[in-house]
């Protein structure tokens, strides 16, 4: 498939603004930051995570602990022939999430899966009091019954379509794009 357009659907800003109002909910919603440790799944997750940490840290002048999560092990949607092996990065826990508060952190949501796999990574790492879900775009089509707690930006998509989430530790730039796909 190529890409025939791609449009901007969010700029830095705004992105700053919904990592932001993520921080801000968690606090409300946890009455606080304490018992709460932060997992990126890799591996822009990871980069937002460290962003809400940051945000949280000059919100609440608490240290908030961030993990990060591989789950190419655990991805039902990659392993099509057995002879290829996905590549293995890694998990890297600060802290035990052993009756913690855990908020898994992922750039797009889309069918599901993807957050399967993390629940299922991290239940082979501990047991938390809780998990949630933030993610910084939902673009719906679901084939598992997940949601998330906390969301940057709600925007519907096609099947046609690509989310692209570039973030600058990575990419150089922060930006989403939608890609219209041929």
């Amino acid at each position: 498939m190529t890409i025939q357009s791609e449009v901007e659907v969010v700029d830095a800003a705004a992105m700053k603004r919904a990592l932001t109002r993520i921080s801000y909910e968690i606090i409300e919603r946890n009455k606080g930051i304490k018992n709460i440790v932060l997992v990126g799944i890799k591996t822009r997750g990871i980069y937002l995570a460290n962003r809400i940490a940051e945000r949280l840290e000059q919100l609440e002048g608490i240290n908030v602990p961030v993990g990060e999560l591989d789950i190419s092990l655990y991805r039902d949607d990659v392993h099509t022939n057995v002879h290829d092996d996905p590549e293995v990065k890694g998990s890297d826990l600060p802290t035990e999430i052993e009756g913690k508060q855990v908020i898994l952190i992922d750039d797009v949501l889309f069918t599901g899966r993807t957050v399967r796999a993390a629940l299922d990574a991290l239940m082979d790492l501990g047991r938390p009091s809780k998990i949630s879900l933030a993610v910084l775009i939902d673009r719906g089509h679901r084939e598992l019954p997940i949601r998330a707690d906390y969301v940057g930006k709600n925007i519907p998509t096609s099947f046609e379509e690509q989310i692209k989430v570039a973030v600058s530790e990575v990419d150089g730039m922060d930006h989403v794009l939608i890609q219209k796909l041929k």
